[in-house]
Parts: C-alpha cells; sequence; structure tokens
C-alpha cells in the first residue's frame, strides 16, 4: 500500500502541528481550516476510508469521538461539527481515514 500523507506525518516524514497523539491516534490542525477550530484526528491503523472498515474497527473509530469530545472541551467547546468525508465525490482527498473536528463558528444546515 503506498504511503498517505498521514502515513508520513504520523512518522515524522512531514511536520504537522500536533494537539493530541497516543498509540491508536494522531490529531492534528488542518493546514486548510474551514473553521477557527479544524482538528483532524487520524486513526494510525491505515483504513483507506469507512467503506474499508472491518467490524473489528468499530471500537478504534467510535473512540474518534471520545478524543473529539476531549480536546473539544479542553478547548472550551460544547459546541462543534464532527465530519467524515467518505470517497472522491464527498471531497475524501487523502484515503487514510480521518475525522474533522470543527469549532468556533456557527454551522449552517444543511452543509454544502
Amino acid at each position: 500500500m503506498e504511503e498517505t500523507l498521514f502515513s508520513k506525518i504520523i512518522a515524522r516524514k512531514i511536520p504537522a502541528k500536533i494537539a493530541y497523539e497516543d498509540d491508536q491516534y494522531i490529531a492534528i490542525h488542518d493546514i486548510q481550516p474551514a473553521a477557527p477550530v479544524h482538528l483532524l484526528i487520524i486513526t494510525k491503523k491505515v483504513i483507506p476510508s469507512l467503506n474499508d472498515m472491518a467490524p473489528d474497527d468499530a471500537k478504534l473509530v467510535g473512540g474518534m469521538f471520545l478524543i473529539a469530545r476531549q480536546l473539544m472541551s479542553g478547548m472550551g467547546h460544547t459546541d462543534y461539527r464532527t465530519v467524515f468525508n467518505c470517497g472522491p465525490g464527498a471531497q475524501q482527498s487523502v484515503f487514510h481515514l480521518h475525522l474533522h473536528v470543527l469549532a468556533g463558528r456557527e454551522f449552517q444546515w444543511p452543509p454544502g
């Protein structure tokens, strides 16, 4: 499998502003933020997209939301948006599972 941008960040081959890291996840600040706070929570296990999840990945993916809650709470945010983009038609550009966490502005519904 080809190394992804996020795999390179995890391996410290590419710099990133890290907000959180443990043995299963890394959270970084998005370099093209769509809100005043825009974090990406990335699994260290390479799963290309939600379509590639196995049943055994459910706990790993669920843990991404717990990290989102922890990070947003630590930043003083109780209102925030979480987004998975799945596939090119949904604007997924890096095929390594990651959760967008956005805060710091009012959001509209439906999203674009």
